[in-house]
């Protein structure tokens, strides 16, 4: 597909969750109808300001969502969603419109399930919310084969046919870890790197808490695709007690002379080690056929 291909903007919806934006959401929305966007959707969580009073002034699709949080507000709006595709952005202003028409043009150009938008101006994300970004990013990796740099972006694609057969089960900012997790599993995803503004307004993101939210999120996606991967890595822990404590049983014995060395001690320590080592094995026969799964899937999907 040649970079002249006029991308055709009547096949996304724009999805707009919305909680308390009033500051934003009339700028947003006015991006996005310059830009060229018609099919516009605001989920509203239900605010309490003048957000769904300013969004029916510019004439889009305003719906409450079902149920409370982020997750809630993406599951409603995929079960409403009539084109071929749809783009979830955040409605605080950080997300450039202009950026969806590359988006979309790798969904069409490499036939993709999700597309990614990649924060590339790293600044004005908080610091503790880019190393948790960074950590689900490697979990990610390491899981499932393939580098996503930016699992917890607020600007992603999602081809519709495909976003309704995902089973979204978070309940709140974890909700685009599982998206992207399923999304690896079961399709094709891509990253494109796009702009990253400051935010307008108070963000709702509560670092911490969503972040070990997001943490627990993987941890259960992980469970659920790869559990023998997540016991082997859990059992391979015990490795490092075991080396310890015959580091330590040599180094009396060493130090003290023989009366100093306890057997038992020693004995737990090598059994400790042979464990770890053993599901240290396992955690790395795992990846390799979680990698060759996903070359056959890529395969398949091709």
């Amino acid at each position: 597909m040649s970079p002249e291909f006029k991308v055709p903007k009547d096949i996304i919806t724009v999805v707009l969750p919305t909680l308390n934006e009033e500051k934003a959401v009339g700028n947003v929305i006015q991006e996005l109808l310059n830009t060229g966007y018609r099919n516009i959707l605001v989920v509203d969580g239900h605010s309490t300001d003048r957000t769904v009073e300013i969004a029916r002034s510019y004439g889009v699709e305003v719906i409450y969502q079902v149920g409370v949080g982020k997750a809630d507000a993406i599951k409603t709006a995929i079960e409403n969603v009539k084109t071929p595709y749809l783009v979830i952005m955040d409605c605080d202003g950080t997300y450039n419109p202009k950026d969806i028409e590359n988006i979309l043009r790798a969904a069409l150009e490499h036939n993709l399930d999700e597309v990614i938008g990649y924060r590339r101006d790293r600044k004005n994300i908080p610091f503790l919310n880019r190393v948790g970004n960074r950590l689900i990013s490697s979990l990610l990796t390491i899981l499932m084969g393939q580098r996503v740099r930016d699992p917890c972006s607020g600007m992603y694609l999602l081809k519709t046919d495909f976003a309704k057969k995902l089973e979204i089960t978070a309940t709140g900012f974890d909700v685009e870890a599982e998206i992207v997790a399923q999304s690896l599993s079961l399709g094709k995803v891509a990253e494109i790197a796009i702009e990253y503004r400051k935010r307008i307004g108070i963000s709702k993101l509560k670092s911490l808490k969503d972040g070990i939210r997001i943490i627990l999120t993987m941890f259960k996606i992980t469970w659920l695709y790869s559990p023998i991967f997540l016991f082997s890595s859990i059992a391979s822990i015990l490795s490092i007690p075991g080396f310890i404590i015959i580091f330590w049983q040599l180094y009396e014995r060493y130090l003290h002379g023989e009366k100093a060395f306890s057997w038992g001690w020693t004995l737990l320590g090598l059994t400790l080690l042979m464990i770890g080592l053993q599901a240290l094995t396992m955690t790395m026969i795992v990846l390799t056929l979680k990698r060759f799964e996903r070359r056959l899937l890529k395969l398949r999907i091709l």
